[in-house]
């Protein structure tokens, strides 16, 4: 990096009161020196003066040591360090009371044959599975809760209800679980197996069967960071004391029942006539074995509840609760036979060396060759149950065969019906009023789903016979009670992308058929609304939420994949979902694709930009633009007073914090990892977990999900915390995505409303909720290398921007983070389609944009990002590429502060600068701060002695 006299200015601007303290250390030294020369004069009584002299000059030596350090280039983490505040007992005693409620509301019966649940209070139940004993509270990574706070284990959520549990099983498992085998694959240990059955004495069956005529079985998931869930596990063993474990067969995956639970449901049904069975993880699991066994009565989805959550389940158990979640992704027989199962996993280009990378592992695996690796999106639009819905439309396949539980399919303990109204429109808007009644003998909350099935032509624009366009859920209903639900929505949300004639969204003529119904597949009640005349929104009619209009960006994603098309009852569908057979890197994804290899800042100058001024001194405080118009002319006046130097460390170094900057006296402030809670990675202070987010999203309850960012807006507040690396909305495109356990569903309205209303409740507390990972961040396979992700701009809009589209439309999100991901071949980090033009451009968003980690600084590079609408740098000391290269081009400094306002407006409107807030200046600096006092203390006094002492031996 060049020296220009920016830098000495920053320098010196930024480092004044260390550089004021530096002239009294110096000071003081020579006057010690002189001190020490006078003492020498003295008698020999003053040898005392003499050492204290001395080793008050070496005291200082190490204070100036030690303020060079701190306030240096350790400064940052120092202050994330100590990171102080604390969650009061009220805050997170609440926080656990909806920890169990949105448990209550998420947890979801998908099959309950025979009105088996509820149990009595008071009932004996047989809990068989080692999950019961270890079940999954969340997942891993980033996403991860707490260990430091307790948890409501499954039995003790069973017992706190009543329901008394089978300890004999309970002790058998947790004695297997200290001993048990476990599976590595990619730095994760999955939690398999079960016993076998043969472990399992015939003394325990008979004593569980004398205790209870009901049985539980517990299997469970767990998925995480890094690494997506295995889709083959046919080559991996198990061993424990030399015991050998193989449990799949050629071709079996991570999401099916292993060898030895299978073993483990034959036992116990052959045992057993009520069994129940509860499924805890989030990636949906293939469940067909449920459906041979007549024993099997009831079916629970039960994500991971958080620290509290189990309560939820003991509850819904034991019939204190009822349930009322709606399964937010669809279970299918047959995961392999899903249209994307081919085109998920480890696709290397081949003939790409020119672009290769040599980077360290992330896992500590020395150094590795990183070469453009890629993943075709095929399916297009057609994700999760508008697949299944429309391909049982057209004939291509026979739904009842291929889908075991419904998108939006859940049951009650009571009954309910649901009488829809005629569509009503004004300005725009349509309403649908729906009364709903429970008409059992229960009392309980129902969901409302809206959907529309709009007209379709053969060839023509890509369109779903079932979209979700609105949802609502009731409060509590006694029995015989009824409740109106107003579900409204824009006309305009039933448009479709047209990727193939007019570039933006189009609202066919023809009869849209508006229905409510239970689930995806099942109607209760349609009406059918008519559009007249097809309406194109166009660069001369947006639609009314966009800024600008949103026509065609994407183009270069699409690459030279076959999208999967509903035309001739889907006829290409073989062709579309088949697996690549060429790894060969197109020359057109080459061209444009950069990285440290083939980015140079300076081929991308503008001759025509002009150097801002920098390090001005014009007296204004970031304080004073509170609340100020993002487009106010002071902006160009508080960013005139930043140095080239001061501009490049804030963007830098924005890991976990934006940094304080003093010459327009910024505030440092914190940003914690999410998504279930706020965890402070440096001080170990975290807030209570809650449930995994396809809990919440299956609450279908937006109120909820308010409430929920309000608590963590609420604890973060109180962590002295103001960012919060959350909520998490990538699709849930394949059940196999490590990461699916803190992304909210597959279908993009849902997750969309409940991330917007979690962003809106943390804001309201002025905590900055970075929606993540932007953009189709959908796998963890590769996500690190260069993945190329390919896919029609239909689905790019449709599905995998709509989530994040709400966030900035509906909940007002002030803060982003990017992935590691590229969209076509651009970094999402980079991609100036995503981040400049739809983001801030068609959707009006004004706020800051982090990078997802900066781990991987083969591709990863400020230059390039702060060109392009990234802001910030997730990284909290210096590597090769968080800092700016180029810094003395008039193109990389207006960039430079382009980023810079974005940051400092985003800061300004948070909690730090809240009226009456006192930010709190981290504690080792207070006491730097203080121990150089009393340096300067002991030296004035020692000094004052000294004088008189010399004074006292001349006049003697």
């Amino acid at each position: 990096m060049g020296v220009n006299l920016d830098d000495v200015v920053d320098v010196i601007n930024n480092c004044r009161p260390q550089l004021i303290f530096f002239g009294v250390v110096l000071l003081a030294v020579i006057v010690i020196l002189i001190a020490v020369a006078f003492a020498k004069k003295l008698a020999a009584h003053t040898k005392f003066m003499i050492r204290a002299q001395s080793g008050l000059a070496l005291l200082l030596a190490f204070a100036l040591m030690l303020n060079l350090v701190a306030f240096g280039p350790m400064s940052t983490m120092l202050d994330l360090l100590s990171g102080n505040g604390t969650i009061t007992e009220e805050s997170s005693e609440e926080a656990n009371a909806l920890c169990t409620e949105i448990a209550e509301e998420g947890i979801t019966l998908l099959q309950n044959d025979d009105a088996t649940l509820p149990l009595s209070q008071g009932s004996n139940l047989n809990v068989f599975g080692w999950a019961s004993v270890g079940p999954v509270y969340g997942g891993t990574g980033a996403g991860a809760i707490s260990a430091d706070r307790p948890t409501v284990s499954l039995l003790d959520g069973l017992k706190n209800a009543g329901i008394n549990t089978n300890t004999e099983l309970s002790d058998f498992y947790t004695a297997y679980c200290a001993e048990r085998p476990t599976l590595g694959y990619s730095n994760h240990n999955w939690t398999l197996p079960e016993p076998t059955a043969a472990s399992y004495s015939q003394e325990l069956i008979d004593n569980a069967k004398a205790f209870s005529d009901t049985a539980m079985i517990v299997i469970s998931r767990v998925g995480g960071e890094f690494a997506d869930l295995p889709t083959d596990m046919s080559t991996v063993n198990y061993t424990n004391n030399s015991t050998e474990y193989n449990d799949f067969e050629a071709g079996d995956h991570y999401l099916q029942l292993s060898k030895t639970e299978q073993d483990m449901v034959d036992l116990v049904c052959s045992n057993f006539d009520k069994v129940i069975v509860v499924y805890n993880g989030a990636n949906t699991m293939e469940l067909s074995f449920v459906d041979q066994y007549s024993q099997i009565k009831s079916v629970i989805w039960c994500p991971g509840t958080g620290q509290t959550g189990f309560n939820g389940l003991g509850n819904i158990v034991a019939g204190l609760v009822n349930p009322s979640g709606h399964a937010a992704d669809t279970f299918v027989y047959d995961l392999t036979a899903t249209p994307y199962f081919n085109n998920i996993g480890d696709f290397a280009y081949t003939g790409a060396d020119e672009l290769a990378y040599t980077t360290t592992d992330l896992f500590g695996g020395g150094e590795v060759n990183v070469v453009p690796h890629f993943v075709n999106y095929v399916e297009g639009i057609y994700v999760g149950y508008k697949f299944y819905e429309t391909a049982a439309a057209e004939g291509l396949i026979d739904y009842d065969k291929t889908v075991q539980y419904p998108f939006g399919h859940g049951l009650s303990y009571t009954t309910f019906t649901q009488k829809m109204s005629d569509p009503k429109v004004q300005d725009g808007t349509i309403t649908v009023d729906v009364t709903v009644t429970n008409t059992g003998s229960v009392a309980g909350k129902e969901v409302v789903q809206l959907y529309f099935n709009p007209p379709y032509t053969n060839g023509g624009i890509e369109k779903a016979t079932a979209n979700l366009v609105a949802f609502g859920k009731t409060q509590t209903l006694e029995p015989g009670a009824s409740e109106t639900v107003t579900l409204t929505f824009k006309e305009e949300d039933m448009a479709s992308f047209d990727s193939k004639q007019h570039g933006c969204y189009v609202l066919e003529q023809g009869d849209y058929i508006l229905s409510i119904n239970s689930d995806s597949h099942t109607i209760l009640e349609s009406k059918t609304y008519n559009v007249p005349s097809t309406i194109v929104y166009d660069e001369n009619n947006p639609r009314s939420t966009d800024a600008v209009a949103a026509t065609t960006k994407f183009d270069f994603a699409k690459g030279e994949m076959t999208t999967l098309s509903r035309a001739d009852h889907f006829a290409n569908y073989a062709e579309a979902t088949a697996a690549p057979s060429n790894y060969t890197m197109p020359e057109s994804a080459k061209e444009g694709l950069y990285n440290s290899v083939t980015w140079q800042p300076e081929d991308f100058n503008d001759p025509n930009d002009v150097m801002p001024t920098t390090g001005a001194d014009n007296g204004m405080k970031l304080a004073d633009l509170r609340g100020a118009d993002y487009d106010d002319e002071r902006w160009d006046t508080l960013l005139d007073q930043m140095t080239v130097t001061e501009m490049d460390d804030l963007i830098a170094l924005g890991g976990y914090q934006t940094k304080a900057e003093s010459s327009v006296d910024k505030y440092a402030t914190i940003d914690c990892d999410g998504p279930a809670s706020i965890n402070n990675n440096f001080t170990g202070v975290s807030s209570i977990g809650f449930p995994s987010a396809i809990i919440i999203a299956s609450s279908f309850n937006t109120d909820l999900a308010r409430r929920y960012g309000e608590s963590i807006g609420r604890m973060a507040s109180e962590m002295n915390v103001t960012g919060w690396y959350a909520p998490a909305m990538n699709a849930h495109r394949s059940a196999f995505d490590g990461r699916n356990f803190e992304y909210y569903s597959e279908d993009s309205l849902l997750a969309g409303l409940i991330a917007a209303n979690s962003i809106s409740g943390a804001q309201s507390y002025g905590v900055y909720a970075y929606m993540k990972h932007f953009a189709m961040n959908d796998q963890q396979i590769s996500q690190d290398q260069m993945l190329c992700t390919w896919a029609d701009e239909q689905a790019i809009r449709e599905i995998y921007l709509r989530p994040f589209e709400y966030s900035v439309k509906v909940g007002g999100c002030k803060a982003a983070m990017s992935s590691w991901n590229f969209i076509g071949n651009q970094w999402a980090g980079a991609c100036s389609a995503l981040l400049q033009d739809v983001l801030r451009g068609e959707w009006g968003f004004r706020g800051m944009v982090i990078t997802d980690g900066f781990h991987f600084v083969g591709y990863m590079d400020s230059d390039l990002a702060i060109r392009n609408g990234c802001d910030l740098m997730l990284k909290n000391y210096d590597v090769e590429t968080n800092h700016l290269t180029d810094t003395t081009s008039a193109t990389s400094v207006l960039a430079m502060r382009q980023a810079c306002k974005n940051i400092l407006y985003t800061v300004v409107n948070s909690r730090a600068y809240d009226e009456g807030s006192t930010m709190q200046t981290p504690i080792w600096r207070t006491g730097i701060v203080v121990g150089d006092v009393i340096v300067v203390l002991l030296l004035a006094g020692l000094e004052v002695l000294t004088i008189k002492s010399y004074k006292k031996k001349k006049k003697s």
